[in-house]
Parts: C-alpha cells; structure tokens; sequence
C-alpha cells in the first residue's frame, strides 16, 4: 500500500507514540493560553469575566468575538492551531496504527483497520472544520463539524476495539480502554442529541460544558493509553532481536 511506502521511511514509533503524546501536551499548553486570553463572556453572561471552565465550551475560544463583544483574536488564534496540529497528528498516528495491522494474518481485521482509519481521516477533517468555522460568524457549520467530530471518532473506535480484541499482535487489554472509549463518545453523542440544549437554562449548560470537558479528557486518557500498549510491542521486538 502506498502509506506503507512512505512511512516505512519513518521510524513508526514516532507517529504511533511519541508524537501523540507530545500533541497532547502541546494541545493542553494551547487551549489553557486560549482560555487565559479569553476576554469574557458566556452564552448565559456577556458581563463575565475570563473563560469560565464550566460554562465556556472550547469552541468559545475558537470565536471571532467573545460573547462579551470583545475582540477575541489570541485566543482563536491558540484554538486554530490546537485542532490543525491535533488534526495532522491523528492522520499520520491512524496511517502508521493502519501500517501496524496490514501484519495481522487475519484478512477481516486489515479491511476493518482501513474503514475505521477513514472514519479517522473523517473526525481529523472536521477538526480542522470546526477550527476554520468561528462559532460567532457560521453556527451550523460550526455544529456539524463539531459534532460530527465525534459522530466519526465513535465509529473509529468501535472498529478498532473489535480489531484489538481479534488480533494477536497486541493485548486484549487494550481493547478494553477502545471500548470504554467508544462508550463515552457514545455517551456524548447521545447527550448531544438527546440532553438539554446550553440555551434552555443556565444548569443546561453547565451540564453540556461539562460534558464536553470530561469527553475531550477521556479523549485525551485514551490516545495516552494506546500509546503504552505500541510501546510495550516495540520494546518486546527490541527484547526479542536482542
């Protein structure tokens, strides 16, 4: 396959562990000076002052405007590039996790491994769609990146926690955590479609702020987590050659 060609020129290592785990600090370093430059406001208090943890979403800081009326320009500009490089990790980290399971003797898991990483390269574009579409200027396209985000990651990781499980080359462990992921977008998913909309009530969105925080968390957890079971196969491989 041509990502193969390419990426057997890398050191697989790199995009299945080391720059997943660099990106997720580079993104939480990101978004706490996005919400440290946020001027204020929220959908319920344009008169509120700083980013509010529990009734900001993320995508606030991605606004053109803060709700205050206040120019928002630093802080957008801390949440474009967050989701670009976010985005261009998860494309060379599913292409390499793709590379990984063409080894699999099983035929079944190699055609699953290519349709969840479309629906990887799916959420990765949305990413970037949620980061290009400013809440305050394009709303609905705003939402249907946003959601769909995770409309893509959920069918991402349904796919691989079955791959995990069926596979020989890494621990069944880890399908456990894929599966505990695919619950919380499942989660999330539903209580963005079925849960209390941010503009019914204050408590609303608190709740809706909230959950977001603890899927984008879970989010987080997960990627660090997969990354522990490839390095414990590559340092297995080292053991073995040694």
């Amino acid at each position: 396959m041509v990502p193969n060609k390419i990426l057997n020129t890398f050191d697989n290592k790199i995009f299945l562990i080391h720059l997943p785990r660099i990106m997720v600090f580079v993104f939480l370093i990101l978004q706490l000076l996005g919400m440290i430059n946020y001027p204020g406001g929220t959908i319920w208090n344009e008169n509120s002052s700083n980013y509010l943890f529990t009734k900001n979403y993320f995508s606030d800081l991605g606004r053109f405007e803060a709700h205050s009326g206040e120019p928002n320009y630093l802080s957008m500009i801390f949440f474009t590039l967050s989701l670009f490089l976010v985005s261009v990790t998860f494309i060379f980290h599913y292409i390499s996790v793709l590379t990984f399971f063409n080894k699999d003797r099983d035929k079944l898991n190699i055609k699953l491994a290519v349709v969840g990483v479309f629906f990887s390269f799916c959420g990765a574009f949305c990413l970037i769609g949620t980061a290009l579409t400013p809440s305050d200027l394009v709303l609905d396209a705003h939402v249907f990146y946003a959601n769909n985000i995770f409309h893509s990651f959920l069918v991402t990781a349904l796919i691989f926690t079955i791959i995990i499980y069926r596979s020989v080359l890494i621990e069944n462990k880890y399908a456990i955590g894929y599966g505990i992921f695919f619950l919380s977008i499942l989660s999330y998913v539903l209580i963005l479609h079925l849960g209390p909309g941010p503009r019914e009530s204050q408590g609303a969105l608190i709740f809706q702020v909230i959950s977001q925080k603890l899927i984008v968390l879970i989010f987080i957890l997960s990627v660090v987590y997969q990354t522990f079971g490839f390095n414990n196969l590559f340092q297995g491989d080292d053991n073995h050659s040694n």
